[in-house]
């Protein structure tokens, strides 16, 4: 895979090359990077890359002829990437598509970026978050780093980035090494079972449950969720009912672990559909939408919760 960045700081570039895995990348042919220094298409005999903003206004903006200029020096490419706070987030899912192409150019811009026109000659404009930098090098940097790992051979175990954050929809599980125990804190035992399955289950378990700690919004997609009230343990169980086919079977596994089950709901615009404990069998109440978490009624065990009412 070839990647071409263009930037007026080639040298906050070439260092970050120089290290770890994109180096062996690098030296082993798997990637090749060239750095293009943006001055070289300068306008006269100061090399003069940006100019004041028509309307007035603070800072500069780069010239649209010199980023073209060098843009079409680079080319012809798979993708163009202009690197941007107004750009559409970069996912991991955007960069398992980039991770697909033959020939990347990163487009890294500085003081108030580039004119708006340099944004018709570019495939996609990206940002890596809702902050300003002072340049676009970390972004460019972070695109490639993100892509590059994906590319075969780079990371010596292929297994590895299968099991990261954001490619099941969920973060990672917590890991640990040795020693067993620090300043009073264990590794959890069934991580030193040696039981594979129970390790499998563990981990499945506290990927859920740290995204919704974390990241509630990827587990929720969109869905309002409403908890009443619950056990702090099993507060994950409403949330992963939106989740998708694997968190409802890991919900529905620590449902049986514990016990009596919680009477799970979602329920959409068009109609009332219960998502429940697979020996339950009820309908939900309509409730405009939202998931609902609920526990079974005082008294009666979890499967009679509700019986003939």
């Amino acid at each position: 895979m070839r990647y071409t960045v263009i930037t007026l700081f080639p040298n906050l570039v070439r260092p970050w090359l120089e290290e770890s895995l994109l180096k062996k990348a690098l030296e082993r042919g798997l990637i090749r990077v060239e750095v293009v220094d943006l001055r070289a298409f300068g306008l006269g005999r100061h090399r003069t890359v940006d100019d004041t903003p028509y309307g007035g206004g603070a800072g500069m903006v780069i010239r649209p002829d010199v980023a073209v200029a060098a843009l079409e020096r680079a080319l012809p490419a798979d993708e163009v990437v202009l690197l941007s706070p107004a750009g559409r987030p970069f996912t991991q899912k955007v960069a398992e598509e980039l991770a697909g192409k033959e020939h990347l150019v990163l487009l890294a811009g500085r003081y108030e970026g580039f004119d708006a026109r340099v944004e018709a000659f570019a495939t996609r404009i990206l940002s890596i978050g809702d902050y300003v930098l002072m340049g676009g090098e970390v972004a460019a940097l972070a695109v490639l780093e993100a892509t590059a790992r994906l590319v075969p051979g780079v990371i010596g175990d292929p297994q590895s980035h299968r099991e990261d954050s954001f490619v099941r929809g969920l973060l990672d599980y917590p890991q640990y090494t040795r020693p067993p125990e620090f300043r009073g804190l264990r590794v959890p035992e069934v991580l030193l079972s040696g039981h594979h399955q129970e390790v499998e289950r563990w981990r499945r378990q506290e990927a859920l449950r740290r995204t919704l700690a974390l990241r509630p919004e990827l587990v929720a997609h969109g869905a309002e969720i409403v908890a009443r009230p619950i056990d702090p343990q099993r507060a994950h169980l409403a949330a992963a009912v939106a989740a998708g086919e694997e968190m409802r079977r890991g919900a529905r596994r620590l449902q049986r672990r514990q016990g009596r089950p919680h009477r799970l709901y979602k329920v959409d615009g068009s109609g009332t559909r219960a998502l429940q404990h697979p020996r339950q069998r009820r309908r939900a109440r309509l409730h405009r939408g939202r998931v609902v978490a609920q526990r079974p009624r005082r008294g009666l065990r979890g499967g009679e919760a509700g019986e003939g009412r």
